[in-house]
C-alpha cells in the first residue's frame, strides 16, 4: 500500500536534484571571466519552493524530506531554517541544505509546513542571499475508516408502513484526504435488524417490510456499519440506530364484559352520571375516540352515553326523570365503535364490541309534584275575593299521603294572602293596584303523615298573582307648574299650557277634559282637545299690590268607566315686568299641591304625637314642681331677690324683679317673726311682689341694705330644715338681655370662692349693683 507513495517521492527527488545539477551548471559558467562584463543578469538565487513527504512513514528517525540548494557557492556559506516548526519538527543540515523530518508527521493533523530557508556566512551570519519561503507537503495515506457523527441515532416511522418507506438518513466522514480517489469512499452495511430495515450507498435508512406492528413490538434496534474502499474499519465505525413505531389508530374498542348492571335511586337529577361503561384499546391514548351508542332498546330518548376522552369511558346519563312507580327496570345493548380508526390496517371488528346494559330503579321517598311549574293569577284592584286561584300538588310515591300548603313568607307581600288546606288562595284585604301590581308569593306543600304533621319532604311553586287596574285615581297635573304673569299683561296673553296624568293605566285612547272650578278670576281656560289645556288672561292688568299670587282651581277629567274628575290648584303669580314684557321682580310663592288623605293621616299622627309628648313633659314638670313644694318644711318666701329663673340687665332688674323688701328694710329694719312661725331665724321673708315701678334710689339710712343681704345670705347658708339646695345659690335661666355667666352664691365670700368679679365694673352701669355687691369692697353702699 505504500509503493505508490513512496515511487513518487523519489521521483521528485530525483527530479529536484537534476534541476539543481543543471543550475549549478550554467551558474558555473556565468561564473568564467568572458561573460562578466555585460551579459549577465540577476536571476534567483533559490532553485526550488516545495518539498513533499509521506504521513506515517515507517522507516527509522529522522526521515529525509529534501534538499534546500542555493545559487550561491561558497565555501564559508551554511543553511539554516526559520519558523514555527524549525528545529522541533524539521532539521537542515548547515553544510549540505539536507531537510529532515525529526517525527512522523500525520497530514490529518497539518497537511502542510511552511518555512523559510536561509543562506548565511559562517563567520559573520550574514545572509548571503535573501531568505526564501518554501513548503511541505504531506502526502496522504489512506489510514483512516469512516467514523459517524454520533454514536446514536433516534429515528421514527409510522407503524405498518410500506415497504421502503424511509426512516432516517445516516452520514460518516472520513479523515482521509478527499482529492485522492477512494481515499474518502464509504459503504453502509446494516450489521444488525437487516430484517426490518436497509440502508443503501448514502446512508438513508428504510423499512423491508409492512408488517410493523406498534402493538406487538414497538421499537427496534438496528446497527449500521460505515468501511471506506479499502475496507478499513473500526469501533467509531458502527453507530446505533433506536427506531420507534409511531401508532395509529388501527384497533376497535373491545368491552371488558359483556353485561353491566347498575342501580339507581328515582331521584337522581337529569344529567347526573348513573356509572361507566369500560372497553380495551391498544393504542395510544391520542388514537383512542370510542363512541357509546344504543343500539338495541326502546330508551334511546330516556338515556344518553357520553365518552370521557381522559379514561375513554362510557358514562350513562338519564336525559327524563325517573320514576320507579312507573318504570323498575330498564334494559338494552349497546355498542361501542371509533369513528376515525383507519379501516385500510385495522383487523375486522369483534364480536366483543357489543354488550348488554341494566339498570334498576330503586323506590325513594319523594316530596310532592305541583301539577305546574308556576301559577298566573289576575284580581282586580279593591276587592277582596274568596277564591283567586288554586294550586295543587300529589305525592308521586305509591304511599299517596295527603298534603299540606303554606305561604312562605318572605316578604311582607305574602301577609296580603291566605292559602287553605285545599291549596285555595284568596286575599286578606283589598289590593291597590297603584301600590303593588304584582304579588309573588312562593307556596310549599309538604307531605304529611296520618296525624297531619309533615313528614319533612316538600316542594315549592312560585304564584304570581297580578292585579288588574280600575278606574279609581282622578287626573292631576303632568308636573308642577309656577305659572308667572305681568301686572301689566294684555288680555288674551298665554300664561301657561298644563297637561295631565292618570296614575291608573292609561290607555291609548285616554281624553282628559280641562276646566276652571271658578268663574271670578282674570284668567281663561282653553281645552285644546290633545290632553293640554291653555290658561290666558281674561281682561288684563292686574293689581300687584292687592293680590301678588292667584290661586286658579283646575279641575281634570278623564274618560274612564265611571268618569273621575279632579282638582288642582296652579298658584299664578303675578311679577313686575320691564316694557319688553320681561319679568324684574317676582314674589317669592312656595308651591302648593293637593295632598291626599294618606299624607294628612300622616301630619296628623305626627301632629298628635308632639302634643302627647309635651303635655307629658308639662305634667312631669307639674308634678316634680308639686313634690318639691309639700317636701319643704318652712314657709318659701317668693321674692325676686332670692329666687328667680332669670337674671336681669343691671337697671333692666325694676322691670321684673321686686325690691320692696330691701326697701322696708330700709325704711325701718327687719321685722321680728310672727307669732305662728318657728322661733328659729327664718331662711326668707314672705312678701306680696308690687306691681312694676323705677326703683328708688338709697342713700344710707338705719336699715343698711348691704347689712340686710348679709344678714339674709347668712341665714340661707346656715338654715338646716331647708332642702339640700336652694335657689340662691342654683340659676336656671338667665336673662333676657344679660350677657353674664352664672352669679350663683357658691361663688360668694361666704363659699370661700376665689372667684374675682371685679369684670362686672367693665360691664356698663347695668352692672354696676352687682359689681358693689360682689366686688372686692362688699362695705361700700349700694346704688341703685
Amino acid at each position: 500500500m505504500y509503493v505508490l507513495p513512496m515511487l513518487l517521492a523519489a521521483m521528485g527527488t530525483c527530479l529536484c536534484l537534476l534541476v539543481a545539477t543543471a543550475t549549478s551548471a550554467h551558474v558555473a559558467q556565468l561564473d568564467t571571466p568572458s561573460m562578466l562584463p555585460t551579459l549577465r543578469r540577476h536571476k534567483r538565487d533559490w532553485i526550488w519552493n516545495q518539498m513533499h513527504i509521506d504521513e506515517e512513514r515507517n522507516a527509522p528517525l529522522p526521515h529525509y524530506v529534501g534538499k534546500i540548494k542555493s545559487s550561491v557557492n561558497r565555501k564559508n556559506a551554511k543553511y539554516l531554517l526559520k519558523g514555527e516548526y524549525a528545529e522541533k519538527v524539521f532539521r537542515v543540515k548547515e553544510d549540505t541544505g539536507d531537510v529532515f523530518a525529526l517525527e512522523r508527521l500525520d497530514r490529518e493533523k497539518i497537511s502542510e509546513y511552511h518555512l523559510v530557508a536561509l543562506v548565511v556566512d559562517k563567520n559573520t551570519n550574514r545572509n548571503l542571499e535573501s531568505p526564501s519561503s518554501f513548503t511541505i507537503k504531506v502526502h496522504d495515506v489512506n489510514d483512516n475508516w469512516p467514523v459517524f457523527t454520533h454514536r446514536v441515532f433516534n429515528a421514527s416511522v409510522p407503524e405498518m408502513s410500506a415497504v421502503g418507506t424511509s426512516v432516517t438518513h445516516l452520514t460518516a466522514v472520513d479523515a482521509d484526504d478527499p482529492t485522492i480517489a477512494d481515499h474518502t469512499s464509504v459503504t453502509y452495511e446494516v450489521l444488525k435488524g437487516n430484517e426490518y430495515f436497509a440502508i443503501d450507498q448514502s446512508g438513508l435508512i428504510s423499512t423491508t417490510t409492512k408488517d410493523l406492528d406498534r402493538e406487538t413490538k414497538a421499537r427496534y434496534e438496528v446497527v449500521v456499519e460505515a468501511r471506506d474502499a479499502q475496507g478499513l474499519r473500526g469501533d467509531s465505525g458502527t453507530a446505533t440506530v433506536l427506531i420507534t413505531l409511531q401508532d395509529i389508530n388501527d384497533n376497535f374498542p373491545i368491552f371488558t364484559q359483556t353485561k353491566y348492571t347498575f342501580a339507581v335511586p328515582e331521584d337522581i337529577r337529569v344529567g347526573s352520571p348513573l356509572g361507566s361503561l369500560f372497553v380495551e384499546d391498544p393504542d395510544e391514548p391520542q388514537n383512542r375516540m370510542t363512541k357509546y351508542s344504543i343500539v338495541q332498546g326502546e330508551y334511546r330518548d330516556t338515556f344518553s352515553i357520553e365518552t370521557d376522552s381522559t379514561h375513554n369511558e362510557g358514562i350513562i346519563k338519564p336525559m327524563k326523570p325517573l320514576d320507579y312507580e312507573r318504570i323498575k327496570q330498564y334494559t338494552f345493548t349497546i355498542e361501542a365503535m371509533d369513528p376515525t380508526i383507519n379501516l385500510r390496517y385495522a383487523s375486522s371488528a369483534s364480536a366483543k364490541n357489543k354488550a348488554r346494559v341494566i339498570i334498576n330503579v330503586t323506590d325513594v321517598d319523594e316530596p310532592p309534584i305541583f301539577q305546574q311549574p308556576f301559577y298566573h293569577f289576575q284580581l282586580r284592584e279593591n276587592q277582596k275575593k274568596p277564591l283567586i286561584g288554586s294550586v295543587r300538588a300529589v305525592d308521586p310515591d305509591a304511599a299517596r299521603r295527603s298534603i299540606g300548603y303554606f305561604i312562605r313568607r318572605t316578604s311582607d307581600k305574602g301577609q296580603f294572602f291566605r292559602v287553605t288546606k285545599n291549596g285555595d288562595i284568596s286575599n286578606e284585604k283589598e289590593l291597590d293596584r297603584e301600590i303593588y301590581p304584582w304579588y309573588n308569593l312562593t307556596v310549599e306543600a309538604k307531605e304529611l303523615d296520618s296525624s297531619g304533621i309533615p313528614t319533612g319532604k316538600e316542594s315549592i311553586v312560585q304564584v304570581h298573582i297580578e292585579v288588574l287596574d280600575e278606574n279609581d285615581n282622578a287626573p292631576e297635573f303632568a308636573q308642577p307648574y309656577s305659572p308667572k304673569v305681568c301686572e301689566n299683561a294684555a288680555q288674551g296673553k298665554l300664561v301657561v299650557q298644563i297637561s295631565a296624568t292618570d296614575k291608573d293605566i292609561t290607555p291609548r285612547n285616554m281624553r282628559f277634559k280641562f276646566s276652571l272650578g271658578t268663574e271670578h278670576s282674570n284668567f281663561t281656560l282653553t281645552d285644546n282637545h290633545d290632553n293640554t289645556a291653555n290658561i290666558t288672561v281674561k281682561y288684563g292688568q292686574f293689581d300687584r299690590e292687592r293680590t301678588k299670587v292667584h290661586h286658579l282651581p283646575v279641575l281634570i277629567s278623564d274618560n274612564g268607566r265611571p268618569s273621575l274628575t279632579g282638582t288642582s290648584t296652579l298658584a299664578v303669580t303675578v311679577c313686575k315686568c320691564n316694557e319688553y314684557g320681561e319679568f324684574t321682580f317676582c314674589e317669592e310663592v312656595a308651591y302648593q299641591v293637593g295632598v291626599s288623605i294618606q299624607a294628612l293621616v300622616a301630619i296628623f299622627l305626627c301632629i298628635l304625637t308632639i302634643t302627647v309628648i309635651a303635655l307629658l313633659i308639662f305634667l312631669r314638670r307639674r308634678l316634680r314642681k308639686q313634690a318639691r313644694a309639700h317636701g319643704k318644711s318652712v314657709p318659701e318666701i317668693h321674692e325676686q331677690l332670692v329666687t328667680y329663673n332669670e337674671e336681669g340687665g343691671g337697671e333692666m332688674d325694676t322691670n321684673s324683679y321686686d325690691v320692696s323688701v330691701l326697701n322696708s328694710m330700709r325704711r325701718g329694719g327687719a321685722k321680728p317673726p310672727g307669732p305662728g312661725l318657728d322661733a328659729r331665724p327664718l331662711v326668707y321673708a314672705q312678701v306680696q311682689k308690687p306691681p312694676r315701678r323705677t326703683p328708688p334710689t338709697v342713700h344710707g339710712g338705719p336699715g343698711d341694705m348691704a347689712a340686710v343681704i348679709e344678714v339674709k345670705k347668712d341665714e340661707a347658708d346656715h338654715d338646716g330644715g331647708g332642702p339640700p339646695y336652694d335657689t340662691l345659690h342654683i340659676y336656671g335661666y338667665e336673662g333676657s338681655e344679660s350677657i353674664a355667666e352664672s352669679l350663683s352664691s357658691l361663688g360668694t365670700d361666704s363659699s370661700d370662692s376665689d372667684v374675682d368679679y371685679d369684670f362686672l365694673n367693665d360691664w356698663g352701669p347695668r352692672f354696676k349693683m352687682l359689681a358693689e355687691l360682689y366686688g372686692s369692697d362688699p362695705q361700700e353702699d349700694l346704688v341703685y
